[in-house]
């Protein structure tokens, strides 16, 4: 059987958009996918960084967990997962960086039909999870990668998260994602490995029955 190969490639400030990755990469993994987990890198200066208190050492310590996302990542994938916390109803530069530097793939053609998906947190209700998502959409659409939400298609996802991903409210960072969130995201992660294997299981993305 086909074995999909799948990027989780995630910014996270404190742990929130960090465990829903972790989750995702779980249920990829469990539907039989070869799984690379990435965190992209801080942009703004280390005197910036030390004016939020922890936000030094939290990335430290997730920078020594995860390495960090690369073009050569993106090309090896069959599937791409971007994961980010909320900045204003969007995306967070941290991970936009990362996308904006796959221009060179993208002008070579190398993510075209690759399976894209997006997951994210936020820290207070109503903060912009769904906006975020669906802005995620947008770059992988120009990058030509095949969009895969979530839907309504696990018993999971009528309990947590939203049909255009995982998602979770951290509430100031004082609650982690419960066990129902976190089905919704192994529910992502599955979802994405079998469209994944789908697509490039077969000649030319051919299923042959």
């Amino acid at each position: 059987m086909f074995k999909p190969k799948v990027l989780v490639a995630f910014y996270s400030r404190n742990s929130s958009t960090e465990l829903l990755a972790r989750a995702i990469a779980e249920g990829a993994a469990g539907e039989g996918a070869e799984v690379r987990l990435r965190r992209a890198r801080e942009v703004v200066s280390p005197a910036v960084m030390q004016q939020s208190p922890g936000w030094t050492e939290r990335a430290e310590q997730m920078n020594a967990r995860y390495e960090a996302p690369t073009e050569a990542d993106a090309e090896w994938a069959d599937a791409i997962v971007l994961g980010t916390p909320t900045r204003f109803g969007s995306i967070s530069s941290e991970l936009k960086v990362y996308i904006d530097g796959l221009g060179g793939l993208w002008f070579q053609g190398k993510l075209n039909g690759k399976v894209g998906s997006a997951f994210g947190a936020t820290s207070s209700l109503h903060g912009g999870n769904e906006s975020t998502l669906l802005s995620m959409y947008t770059p992988m659409a120009h990058l030509g990668l095949i969009i895969v939400p979530l839907g309504y298609a696990d018993a999971a996802m009528f309990k947590a998260g939203t049909p255009y991903g995982a998602t979770h409210v951290s509430k100031l960072d004082t609650v982690e994602p419960d066990s129902e969130h976190l089905d919704v995201a192994r529910f992502q992660g599955r979802r994405v490995a079998t469209v994944a294997r789908a697509l490039r299981g077969t000649p030319n993305g051919v299923t042959v029955a």
